[in-house]
This record gives structure tokens, sequence and C-alpha cells, in this order.
């Protein structure tokens, strides 16, 4: 019995790590992406539409990418 308490409190804890650095990178991805669109709209403010839906469409990706990381590691808590 206690074994099995001890696997399940570890893999809670890996589950919960995994899902903290999921949200973490993409945090740091999405800032990144904020970042390098601004700075390209200052260099050329005529393409500032062009870089905004480009920057819109990685940043979906990247969020995308980060929630199926969560629920990869809600799953792993459940099954």
């Amino acid at each position: 019995m206690l074994g099995f308490l001890a696997e399940l409190s570890l893999t809670g804890i890996g589950a919960s790590l995994g899902a903290a650095i999921a949200a973490i990178g993409a945090g740091i991805g999405i800032g990144k992406i904020g970042a390098a669109a601004m700075e390209a709209i200052a260099r050329q403010p005529e393409a500032a539409g062009d870089i905004r839906s480009s920057m819109i469409v990685i940043a979906a990706l990247v969020e995308g990418v980060a929630l199926f990381a969560v629920i990869v590691c809600v799953l792993a808590l459940f099954v």
C-alpha cells in the first residue's frame, strides 16, 4: 500500500513539474515572439500588418504545443 502511495506522489510531482515547464516555456517563447515582432515593426512600419498576422499565427502554434504538453501531464495523473 505504501509503495502505491509513493508512486502516486512521484507521478503527481512529475506531472506538475512537466506542466510548469511547459507553461514557462510557452511564456518565454511568446515573449520572444512579441519582442521580435515589435522590433521588426519598428524597423519597417509599412509591413506591420504582415508581421502582426505572422506573429499571431506563431503565438497560436506555441500555445497549442504548450496546451498539448499540459494535457499530456494531466493525463499522466489519471492513466
